[in-house]
């Protein structure tokens, strides 16, 4: 089936977001995911894009920064826009410029707080718990070339009580991952955002 939307997503781990995005677009009327790429061999959202059929590609940090080998298979599949499900590494102006506008992430706070180089997963978590914020949540954002700065497209937020881990608060950013990345995505491709 050719739709006249392709993903593209970019995840270093487990994928469990690549896994509901993946699920999402399967019976999509106008846009697929085509291609997960990777900047980690054994992430196991490699073995998540296979169950769905769905292409993978691994690279390493010499390929992505020193050539422009990961666009050359972006354009194999003709991918239309790119989506970063867990993906920890900053994303070069080659990208950035071949997908202007077309690069959407989600961060696992409410930027601008607690965003930035070496802020990702359980280290955001953390430092949500550590500064006794009240509430916490996810970011839905377009990519430019500097971490967590790009327009903001979606919001959503969770409480946070005093007697709440770092792994507490993980898991309600994760239920409000699963439950808005795809669809906001969904929104953004077709141009309803």
């Amino acid at each position: 089936m050719s739709t006249e939307f392709k993903i593209a997503i970019f995840a270093s781990g487990s994928g469990t977001n690549a896994e509901e995005i993946m699920n999402h677009f399967r019976e999509h009327a106008r846009a697929s995911v085509v291609l997960l790429l990777s900047n980690n061999a054994e992430a196991f959202a490699l073995k998540r894009a296979e169950k769905f059929g769905v292409a993978t590609k691994v690279f390493t940090r010499q390929l992505y920064k020193e050539s422009e080998v990961v666009l050359e298979w972006l354009r194999e599949k003709e991918v239309t826009h790119v989506v970063l499900a867990g993906f920890l590494w900053l994303v070069p102006a080659y990208l950035t410029n071949a997908f202007p506008d077309h690069i959407i992430n989600i961060h696992p706070s409410l930027l601008p707080k607690f965003g930035g180089k070496g802020m990702y997963g359980m280290k955001v978590h953390e430092a949500v718990k550590t500064e006794g914020e009240k509430t916490t949540g996810i970011t839905i954002h377009l990519v430019n070339e500097h971490y967590d700065e790009g327009r903001i497209i979606f919001q959503a937020s969770c409480e946070v009580s005093a007697s709440d881990s770092p792994e507490t608060i993980a898991s309600k950013v994760h239920a409000l991952e699963y439950a808005h990345f795809p669809q906001v995505i969904d929104r953004w491709i077709t141009g309803k955002a």
